[in-house]
């Protein structure tokens, strides 16, 4: 299980019940931080976890067949800076293509996503969207996650 907004200090691994607690730091302010809840029975799986930035992590645990990648991001929200949200972006589009391509990938998180009340998203969340326009970070992750995409934001 991928968590964020860890805001500690520093990274570790620490028990918690049946659980092995992976995380990383947080931002010089305390903010941010992601980490990974992987049970006891699993973490002799675990081959790699990485903390990339206080915004973006990944685990890579040892399949049957083929390692699975589980790719844990807390995206910038609207409010922030193009700078932020492009670096952003750029970041988690380069972790992406570092992955050889066989391998299950899974992308997860806080993706501070609005969505409106179109009609592509009614089958999900009917009339229950309290957003009039939609913001386009969720979008931008979609794209990003195509094979061998030749990325466009417009």
């Amino acid at each position: 299980m991928g968590v964020q907004e860890i805001r500690w200090e520093k990274g570790g691994t620490v028990r918690a019940g049946d659980y092995d607690f992976f995380y990383g730091k947080g931002n010089e302010n305390q903010q941010l931080g992601t980490g990974f809840f992987v049970h006891r029975r699993m973490v002799s799986a675990v081959k790699t976890v990485e903390f990339v930035s206080d915004r973006l992590s990944y685990i890579v645990l040892r399949g049957r067949w083929r390692n699975i990648i589980v790719v844990n991001v807390h995206a910038p929200s609207e409010e922030k800076s193009d700078k932020s949200k492009d670096s952003f972006y750029e970041e988690s589009e380069q972790v992406f293509d570092h992955f050889p391509k066989y391998h299950m990938k899974m992308l997860l998180g806080d993706f501070n996503a609005k969505v409106e009340k179109e009609n592509i998203f009614k089958p999900t969340i009917e009339q229950e969207s309290l957003h009039q326009d939609s913001i386009n970070a969720l979008s931008r992750l979609v794209i990003q996650s195509r094979p061998q995409s030749s990325t466009s934001y417009n």
